[in-house]
Order: structure tokens, then sequence, then C-alpha cells
């Protein structure tokens, strides 16, 4: 077909479509690189899937940029339809009176809320058990491994890596063959204190971890997180452990192939699988024998897709439309394979597995039984804690004062609950 052929028929599409007006329905989210690729792929396919509806989606930053970018819109009677807010911000969204739609209620009569994944949903559910929001990107932390450090180091192909009592051996064998960087992380408080309590099964906070109620108080300066914490501070102390910042900053040195050791979002896949230009695997997040005889499960991270209010019928129609077309099982086992994400149905996760696609991709259905082994407890179904994000701040800078080595963990520990209890007690009375 030449040129002039496909500017007649491109013309004739458009007169013939210019009688019919498209709702147009907005999502906000906070994605960039392979993974905002990946978004857009999405919107796209639904987009090119029906005529109805066309979702413009719009990046507005990071993850706390996006949640006050949609509180801002709110306020100023210009909300998207749809927002992305991490997992953090559900106890803000769900006090924000009058801003949210629940998801049970867009999706309307006839909605199957129990194909999705208990442990996944849980999250984003009100006590009775509807959900208010829908999870989108959850992901579960896992143990990211260079295989070519660890065999440069010496290090044997069935090292155990299983317990941070095995962990911190292979940590001595590396810094003894010269490796800059046995170990990193990504996201220090998601990982090494919310997961961690969740994964030992013991409190982060009271209340069920503010699933009780608003008038919950932390936890997270006991025993065990102080024991796990002055480890680390030790191995920072000794070169062991590298710090590279408070989010994904870790993520491009373990990429580049500089640290042998990496704990990191399951979803963390997607950047390494595209980027890595050495053989990598994927194990299960490490845990202390001397804490738990056995690890319980860890918790989701990632964000869920909450829908605003003051938007007309037809609109939220396109918003269920859209949500229904997320949930779908193929388009959820190819965002599941393609991010490392977990999917949030039963249907997505037996789909990609008959596909064959943990068999070809061993270690990349870790994150789904990690999340799914065993029935979550009060103290590993999750967080719901009021200004969270802040007093994830202050954890960041209590943690930066362990591995500076200008507090011990208690201390440290201390202080982060003392100072994150503040944020807590003027949540529950705003929310009163």
């Amino acid at each position: 077909m030449n040129i002039k052929t496909l500017l007649l028929a491109s013309a004739a599409t458009m007169v013939a479509n210019s009688g019919l007006a498209q709702t147009e329905v907005q999502f906000w989210h906070a994605f960039t690189g392979r993974l905002g690729e990946l978004v857009a792929e999405q919107v796209d396919t639904f987009n090119a899937s029906q005529s109805d509806y066309t979702i413009v989606q719009s990046h507005k930053g990071n993850y706390s940029e996006t949640l006050n970018a949609g509180i801002a819109a709110f306020r100023a009677g210009e909300q998207p339809h749809v927002l992305m807010v991490f997992e953090v911000g559900t106890a803000t969204m769900m006090a924000a009176k009058g801003a949210i739609k629940p998801v049970y209620e867009v999706m309307g009569e006839g909605f199957d809320q129990s194909k999705y994944i208990g442990s996944v949903k849980g999250y984003y559910t009100s006590p009775d058990g509807n959900m208010l929001s829908l999870p989108f990107n959850s992901s579960t932390p896992v143990l990211w491994v260079n295989r070519d450090k660890l065999n440069e180091a010496g290090v044997a192909a069935d090292a155990d890596l299983s317990t941070w009592e095995a962990v911190g051996s292979v940590l001595d064998q590396l810094k003894d063959a010269g490796v800059d960087c046995p170990m990193t992380t990504a996201w220090q408080s998601w990982i090494h204190l919310e997961n961690f309590s969740a994964y030992h099964n013991i409190p982060f906070a009271t209340k069920d971890n503010g699933f009780g109620g608003t008038d919950t108080e932390l936890a997270f300066n006991g025993a065990g997180q102080v024991a796990h914490l002055t480890a680390m501070g030790e191995w920072a102390k000794d070169g062991k452990f590298i710090y590279a910042g408070r989010r994904n900053e870790g993520g491009a040195n373990f990429r580049a192939g500089e640290c042998a050791l990496f704990t990191e979002s399951s979803a963390g896949y997607a950047g390494i699988n595209a980027e890595a230009e050495f053989a990598f695997e994927v194990h299960p997040l490490p845990y202390w024998t001397a804490v738990a005889a056995e690890p319980q499960n860890t918790i989701i991270g990632g964000a869920s897709l909450w829908v605003m209010e003051g938007h007309e019928d037809a609109e939220y129609a396109g918003v269920a439309a859209f949500m229904d077309f997320l949930s779908s099982a193929d388009i959820q086992a190819k965002w599941h394979q393609d991010t490392g994400y977990l999917p949030i149905t039963a249907e997505a996760g037996d789909l990609t597995k008959s596909q064959g696609f943990y068999d070809a991709n061993p270690g990349t259905d870790i994150a789904v039984i990690q999340m799914t082994a065993k029935e979550p407890t009060g103290n590993s179904k999750g967080l719901r804690l009021g200004n969270f994000d802040q007093i994830r701040g202050i954890i960041d800078e209590e943690l930066e004062a362990i591995w500076s080595g200008d507090k011990s963990a208690q201390e440290a520990m201390d202080s982060a609950v003392e100072r994150g209890n503040a944020l807590l007690r003027r949540f529950e009375q705003a929310a009163r």
C-alpha cells in the first residue's frame, strides 16, 4: 500500500469516527523506564481493544509525588479518575473522606472479589472484606544474586543463602576475595524492617500493624529487629554491606555487575533481565534462625489503583472496563512475566505456570510462593498506618545513622518509634 492510499484510508477512518465521542479516563501513575513502557503498552492495548473509552496515562513523579499530586488535584477539583498510590498511602486514602470511590462500588454487581489472591488484596480491603482499590503492581522482596561474582570469589554454586547466618558467611568470603560490593539493598525500611518483621512473625506495630485501629503504636524496636540491624551495621562497618540510598539507587550498582547480593523487590526482574550482562539468580529472602524457627510470609509493596470521586457515571463505566481488562488472566500473566510483579489473581498465576514460564525462568515463582505458602497472621498481613510516608522518612534517617556508625541499632529504632508515634497521634486526631 503506497503513501497516498494510506492517507486516504486514514482520512476515511477519521470521517467515520468523527461522530463518535469516546469517553476519556485520566490515569496518573509513578512509573518511568521499562515499567513506564509496560504501563503504556497496557493502556494502548486496552484502547485498541474497544471504541467506547480512551485511557490517558500520565506520569506524575515518584510514588510520593504522585500521591501529593492527586491530593492537590482533588482540592482543586481537577482530580484524575484513577490514581496510583503506593501501599503505605493506603491509610491516608481510606481516611480521605469524600475523595475516593471504592473499587467494589465502581465495579458494581457481579464483581467477583474472590478471584483475587488474598495476601495481595488484603492490604487494600475494608474490615468487611470489600476491595477499596485495585492491586496493580504488587511485589515482595527477594534476594538477587550475581552468580558470576560468587563464582569469581569461589563461592560454591550450591552455597546456602536461605538464612542470614549463612549469608553472613558468604559475605565474609566475598570480602576476603576482594569484592568491593558484597551486598547492597533497595528500599531499606520496606525490606529490612517492614518485611523483616512480617517474615519473622513479629509486630511492626500494635493493633495488628494498624489494621485494628488508628490508635496503633510502633513496635519495630524489638529484639528481633534490633539484632538484624545490628548485624547489618557491622557489615556496613566492615565493607560487606554497601548503602546506596533510600529508594532503589542500589539497583543501578547491581545491574551494572558491581554487587554480588542485592535485596530488592521481585519487580527488579524487569530491569535486571533487560540490563544485566551476567548470570543472575533469585532466591527467597533470608531469615534469622535465631529469631524464627521458619519464615512466615513476606508482605507486598508497590501500589494500587484508587478511583477518585467527582466524575460522571459514563466515566466510571470506563474505569470499570479498564480495571476488568487489567484483571484478566492473559493481561495479568503477561504483566507478571514482564515485570516480576505478583499476579493479582490465581487464574493468572495458573496460566503463567501452564505456559511454562516458571520452568524456563527458574526462581520467578519464588515471590508468589513467599506470599502464599502460609496464611497471613496479624503480624504478616501488611501495614495500615497513617502518615506512613513521613514515618518511613524518619526510619530512613535512623537507619542511615546505624550504617554510618553514629547510633546503635537500639538507639536508632527507639528514636524512630518515638518520632513516628508522634505522627501516628496526629493522624489519629485528624481521622476522628
